[in-house]
């Protein structure tokens, strides 16, 4: 029995074939609870009604598309889960396309064409290593720093910096 099998996914792209490829390779894993749309509007209905753990959503769809989708999820005032994962699915891979998923609140992202091992990747991402969600005027989603670094020695980034230097000082004080 796979774990992923209480997993409930809605999965949307505007493509048929594409959105039987990805079912497969979910049910491939042990998923059998999904939910498939050809739109981001009919996505945004799904998830009204029904419980979703993960959407999987093609880019460029019509009349909405994942990245407007995206954005409804994160900040629309009658969303039903914010902080829901989201991996994004594109045969695009330029920066710009990568970085206005992000910007928009992806939480993953996956170039078509898919293999298997990259939506299993993106999925135990998702579950296993949840990044924490940022909030800030005109930005809601998953931390887009994906590790914290502490070589790093330049200006504070983070408001708890000031009070880590701190804490760090009377520690080596005490000692």
């Amino acid at each position: 029995m796979s774990a992923l099998q209480s997993l409930n996914v809605l999965l949307i792209d505007d493509n048929p074939h594409m959105r039987a490829i990805t079912s497969a390779i979910l049910q491939s894993a042990g998923i059998r609870r999904i939910r498939e749309v050809s739109d981001g509007a009919m996505a945004l209905e799904a998830l009204r009604l029904h419980d979703v753990d993960l959407a999987i959503v093609d880019f460029n769809m019509f009349p909405l598309d994942g990245v407007a989708f995206t954005r409804l999820v994160r900040n629309s005032p009658d969303s039903t889960n914010p902080y829901l994962p989201i991996i994004m699915m594109t045969g695009h891979s330029e920066k710009s396309r990568v970085y206005e998923a992000r910007d928009a609140g992806v939480t993953e992202f996956v170039v078509k064409p898919i293999t298997a091992k990259a939506v299993f990747d993106r999925i135990q991402a998702v579950i296993l290593r949840p990044r924490a969600f940022v909030k800030t005027d005109d930005y809601f989603g998953p931390d887009r720093r994906r590790k914290r670094s502490d070589a790093y020695d330049g200006p504070m980034r983070r408001a708890t910096d000031q009070a880590d230097e701190v804490l760090d000082s009377l520690d080596s004080s005490a000692a």
